[in-house]
């Protein structure tokens, strides 16, 4: 790009680069988000229960009036089972699929199915061993591009990522901004807390670089009152949006496909809270945690802790007869 350039060319736009590079990012917006539709990415470690925190909070969303848009973009494609009785949707991808073997286009209603007022969709992915589940998600989006995501009305999309995986796809709200605000799920254990910092520092990372996605906070799901989720939160600086405690009556009635977060029902105040909290909390900041506070926020009295790291040497790998073969180098005496 720069050759045959002047030097002193070549070095105005070197100082103007470091210039640039040195200008911090905007601060994070921290007012209630002004867009009429708000995007919101959901993120958490596999199994966490993000999709039945989901289907809840979306269906009562619904019927607190708002129209909203539930999207799997979990592989598993089980974000929706749980509003729709425990039967499986057609995915975006296996659809894509048959209808270009067919010769026809994919149309809305071969993909989007809808609940008492939630539209939900799954994304999909590939099968086991024969593609990449990142590069599934970007083309599932793509699709939804072409069939007018970007048009569609909804007061609300809500979109189903797993939290464990960290390739592109996976990152694809946070990288291009194709969201407003996340919401990390997590219980009181330390791996879906790790997984919860990854997202925190992925939203860092990009803000960095200029990206305008904050987090709005974090679900506590499975919540038995131990605490460590909450001391997280803190650390993180990003509030606690609800509690779901550990309860036989939830487990239950989570297996069964049955929603709960129905106005007048019992667990109805929690959701209802839910929705009330993620529909005004900002898109803050989070502050990542270092791998050494995340293991300090458990109570290490009964564990093993305080070793040493030893360095391995070439010997503890070895045979020790391998070790001290002769050389066939031949030496020469200096002259």
């Amino acid at each position: 790009m720069t050759e045959g350039m002047p030097k002193a060319s070549i070095e105005a736009i070197d100082d103007q680069l470091r210039q640039e590079a040195e200008i911090d990012p905007d601060p994070v917006v921290t007012g209630e988000a002004t867009k009429e539709t708000q995007i919101i990415a959901i993120y958490g470690k596999g199994g966490i229960g993000k999709s039945f925190t989901l289907a809840n909070l979306s269906y009562m969303l619904a019927q607190l009036g708002k129209k909203v848009l539930l999207i799997g973009c979990d592989p598993k494609s089980d974000t929706t089972s749980l509003l729709f009785g425990g039967r499986a949707c057609p995915t975006i991808i296996e659809t894509s699929s048959k209808k270009k073997a067919a010769g026809e286009e994919v149309a809305i209603g071969d993909v989007c199915f809808k609940r008492d007022g939630v539209f939900a969709m799954e994304l999909g992915g590939p099968e086991v061993g024969r593609g990449c589940g990142g590069r599934g998600i970007i083309h599932g989006f793509e699709i939804l591009e072409k069939l007018g995501f970007h048009e569609w009305d909804f007061d609300y999309v809500l979109l189903d990522f797993l939290g464990d995986v960290v390739c592109g796809g996976f990152g694809l709200p946070i990288a291009r901004d194709m969201c407003q605000k996340v919401v990390v799920v997590g219980a009181n254990d330390l791996q879906s807390l790790y997984v919860a910092n990854n997202v925190c520092s992925a939203v860092e990372y990009f803000r960095k670089l200029g990206g305008n996605v904050g987090v709005a906070g974090m679900v506590v799901n499975k919540d038995d009152g131990t605490g460590e989720a909450h001391a997280f939160a803190k650390a993180a600086g990003i509030p606690v949006l609800a509690s779901i405690p550990q309860h036989e009556d939830i487990r239950r009635k989570s297996a069964n496909y049955q929603i709960i977060g129905y106005p007048g029902g019992e667990w109805a105040p929690l959701f209802e809270a839910l929705s009330e909290n993620l529909c005004v909390a900002p898109p803050t900041r989070p502050t990542p945690l270092s791998q050494d506070d995340l293991l300090g926020l458990f109570d290490t009295e009964d564990s093993e802790t305080g070793f040493a790291l030893v360095p391995a040497t070439q010997e503890d790998m070895c045979a020790a007869s391998t070790l001290n073969k002769p050389s066939l180098e031949v030496i020469y005496d200096e002259v």
